[in-house]
């Protein structure tokens, strides 16, 4: 239930303790007030499966007592005034993704007393999502997000509409969604969502304030708004997947999403007032480790660009998912680059464990990741060591394939298995490895300990430390059977 309600339950509960007089009065009107507007809102505060067709903001012309309280502080500037806030009441933002970056948007858009927000994300609040999406709490785990950020917001700020949407957008429905709203901030946390909103809103001739944020770095910008180029003319070719970089994957540190969405929120209200965004053609650049911004000059729009050209060949949305070659979620992607003989299960692998079978176990994370947790056994060479066939590194590999050779007191190759979090990095290592086989170490037997970590959490020792995104995917998965460019850099950060 939203906040609204839940405020409109304390009001009649006071009234009733309130035996009369002015106070009563007054606790009465506040409460038919508070009424009223659940009543208008009733409609756009249900968490929406689908996308329906919503009815026309109110044309306010003035403003209340209320909203002149309420807003008294912005009120006083010169940029916006009254008109500015009118402006604001009768504007409708659509924010894909209530994560990282959408909670602290929406809630500053809240705060200022935009008209209409749609709220549209498909997952569930967990507890991996509460350092950075700041309208979630412990009590909302398992809500959808667009749920718990509707509720949230409408407790901040009861006369704004929330319409929460747990839904994937998708082809079939962007359209329909983005049509209805007048300004889109793109939240979201993986390529194909960026191009499908994207040509939604080129088709749709809406304002597009996207921002990103990965690690300690932030970018900001606005497509398609006046006469600026859009997401494909600076990007006609989606990245390879393996280049890509999710929050999931690469981390973030809480703080940088929450600046990143507050100057979405600031571009969008310049939008909204009618001010003007100031990124229209420029990227800013945030590096929260040196804590300094810079604004580069974008390209120009396109002439030949795919959608919004002067003969685009885009007319329709199409496959985001094909065009990419990558999943529209934020789910860790699994590589597929091993044969089946390249690789064990976990279950397996806990049969050579208990077997006490002499082999090697090389963990191949970052060591910033084995310093969270690791198995006893094993020896940490991170991947990009064995991509640069970093000296040290290899001369402790073989040190090691050596001692266990001694060991084995036999001529057979010394088993070695690789593990990472999820079996993808794990992969890549024993592709290089087996290059190395018989040339810089000694002939060794590789295999990928398929799912890595969080399969060993999942199937083997629950207590070992897994993220419960991960182990969903994983579960749903076995029950069921990177390094960065100069210009990739800036697509890759993608936070949910």
């Amino acid at each position: 239930m939203c906040g609204a309600l839940h405020f409109v339950g304390q009001v009649a509960g006071a009234v009733k303790r309130v035996s009369g007089g002015p106070l009563k009065q007054s606790l009465l009107s506040i409460e038919e007030e508070q009424l009223q507007r659940q009543q208008a809102n009733s409609i756009l505060t249900v968490l929406q499966d689908k996308v329906s067709d919503l009815p026309p903001l109110k044309n306010t012309t003035s403003l209340s007592n209320e909203d002149i309280l309420r807003y008294s502080r912005q009120l006083l500037l010169s940029e916006l005034g009254v008109k500015g806030q009118i402006n604001l009441s009768k504007t409708s933002v659509l924010v894909v993704g209530c994560g990282g970056l959408g909670c602290p948007l929406a809630q500053y858009l809240a705060a200022a007393g935009i008209g209409r927000l749609g709220l549209l994300d498909y997952d569930e609040v967990e507890l991996s999502n509460l350092h950075r999406q700041v309208l979630h709490t412990e009590h909302t785990q398992g809500l959808p997000k667009a749920q718990s950020a509707a509720d949230a917001l409408s407790r901040l700020n009861s006369t704004v509409q929330c319409v929460p949407y747990h839904l994937q957008l998708s082809s079939d429905n962007a359209l329909q969604l983005i049509q209805q709203y007048d300004i889109v901030a793109d939240c979201s946390d993986n390529v194909p969502t960026r191009y499908l909103v994207n040509d939604a809103c080129v088709l749709s001739g809406k304002p597009l304030v996207s921002a990103s944020a990965l690690r300690m770095e932030g970018q900001l910008t606005v497509y398609n708004y006046r006469g600026g180029p859009c997401y494909r003319c600076l990007y006609p070719v989606p990245p390879p997947p393996e280049t890509v970089t999710n929050c999931s994957d690469g981390g973030v540190l809480g703080v940088v999403p929450g600046i990143m969405g507050c100057l979405q929120a600031l571009e969008v209200l310049k939008i909204a007032s009618g001010q003007g965004s100031s990124f229209g053609q420029q990227l800013l650049m945030f590096d929260g480790q040196e804590g300094r911004f810079r604004s580069i000059k974008l390209r120009p729009k396109q002439s030949g660009c795919a959608v919004c050209g002067e003969m685009p060949t885009v007319t329709e949305l199409q496959d985001y998912e094909r065009f990419c070659g990558s999943a529209a979620t934020d789910k860790c992607r699994r590589l597929n680059l091993l044969t089946p003989e390249q690789r064990c299960s976990v279950q397996e692998y806990k049969s050579i464990v208990d077997d006490a079978t002499l082999h090697l176990l090389l963990d191949v994370r970052p060591k910033v990741e084995v310093d969270i947790c690791c198995l006893p056994t094993s020896i940490n060479i991170p991947l990009a060591s064995l991509e640069e066939r970093k000296s040290d590194q290899v001369y402790m590999l073989k040190e090691k394939i050596s001692e266990l050779k001694q060991q084995m007191n036999t001529e057979s190759q010394v088993p070695v298995f690789v593990v990472c979090k999820l079996g993808n990095d794990s992969q890549k290592a024993v592709q290089i490895l087996e290059e190395m086989s018989g040339s810089e170490v000694e002939q060794i037997t590789v295999k990928d300990i398929s799912g890595g970590l969080m399969a060993w959490a999942n199937k083997i020792d629950p207590s070992f430390p897994q993220t419960q995104r991960a182990s969903v995917l994983l579960s749903a998965e076995m029950d069921g059977g990177s390094r960065r460019s100069g210009e990739e850099r800036g697509r890759e950060m993608r936070v949910k």
